[in-house]
């Protein structure tokens, strides 16, 4: 009796990716959209009859100016019982973080470098060692 372990395939949801709205409360966002609109109904006051054709021009021009998410749902926490001091010390734990990365990248880029710059000399040498008449019995040494 043989048995098989195979992998489960997820089955790829199409996400629903929507229209960021909330950036209307900017008011710059607010503006262009407001422009952009304008544009698009020809200039008109008033609306036209066809509410259709009306909403279409209004979603179409929000996704263009306003942009769309990426149809991911975050997981929900519960967040309703936070108060200033909690988002403050959020705040600072997100901050620290950030700082600990960079710092951490910036160290592994130096140590990156002395390692290469370390490897270079150590070949160098060994180069300038082998060209030599002693560093032929060591060529033969690494040959073996």
């Amino acid at each position: 009796m043989t048995l098989m372990v195979c992998k489960k395939k997820r089955s790829k949801i199409e996400l629903e990716k929507k229209t960021r709205w909330w950036k209307l409360k900017k008011e710059e966002c607010c503006e262009s959209f407001r422009q952009k609109l304008r544009q698009a109904l020809g200039g008109q006051v008033v609306l036209p009859d066809d509410w259709e054709t009306t909403a279409e021009v209004i979603r179409v021009t929000g996704r263009k100016v306003l942009g769309v998410s990426s149809g991911r749902r975050k997981e929900d926490k519960e967040i309703w019982w936070w108060n200033e001091e909690v988002q403050d010390s959020i705040q600072r734990k997100n901050l620290a973080k950030k700082r600990w990365d960079m710092e951490y990248k910036e160290l592994q880029r130096r140590v990156k470098r002395e390692v290469f710059k370390a490897k270079q000399e150590a070949y160098d040498e060994l180069y300038t060692r082998l060209d030599t008449r002693e560093g032929q019995k060591g060529l033969y040494r690494l040959a073996r």
